[in-house]
């Protein structure tokens, strides 16, 4: 019996890949995550009243009870120049928080891209398609210093009609090339191109 233990089991054929049965059954599954999203849930909630109940501990430690009853005229001015230097105070303090927020910010957006250029998967921002007039592209290139209108039609070439005339009629005249060649050929076509360019 003991070498029936040791003995190799024979393998399951190669065409069967049948997947080995989950341990845990869906509905168990689902359970659980339902149980995990309750307790976060829960936890949150505690998070949030434990947070209230540090800022009222907080602000009755920071701010007693005034006590105005039965105070004099310069008990109360001192009163007052007191809380005055106190909420300077704490002017200071938030705009040194907002600083160093603002700091720590900064250094993990450029951290963050540094490490996207490592990696080589750099997010192209998504353009936007922008319709710029000529005049806002010249004063966005130019300054403030170009102020006159342009009228950039106005330094077009332009063309009359009689020019497109002539060069109608100068393709009209030109017609079948060999009638040409025929007549320029020989004696006689350059004893006519010398005429004609001596203007006789």
């Amino acid at each position: 019996m003991a070498d029936d233990d040791d003995a190799p089991r024979p393998m399951a054929p190669k065409g069967d890949h049948s997947k080995p049965k989950p341990k845990i059954p869906a509905s168990r599954k689902l359970s659980l995550k339902i149980l995990m999203l309750m307790r976060a849930v829960e936890e949150l909630e505690a998070e949030k009243q434990a947070r209230e109940e540090e800022k009222v501990r907080y602000l009755r430690e920071q701010l007693p009870p005034l006590q105005l009853s039965g105070l004099s005229s310069e008990k109360l001015q001192k009163l007052c120049e007191q809380l005055h230097a106190r909420v300077e105070q704490v002017d200071e303090e938030r705009y040194d928080c907002e600083a160093k927020v603002y700091k720590n910010s900064k250094e993990i957006h450029e951290l963050n891209l540094k490490v996207m250029d490592m990696g080589g998967k750099f997010k192209k921002p998504a353009l936007r398609k922008v319709r710029v007039s000529a005049e806002e592209m010249m004063r966005a290139l130019l300054g403030t210093k170009q102020k006159e209108h342009l009228d950039l039609r106005s330094n077009l070439k332009s063309v009359k009609k009689e020019d497109i005339k002539q060069e109608k009629e100068s393709n009209l005249e030109v017609g079948d090339w060999r009638k040409n060649v025929e007549a320029m050929s020989g004696m006689e076509g350059r004893k006519k191109m010398f005429d004609a360019g001596t203007g006789q």
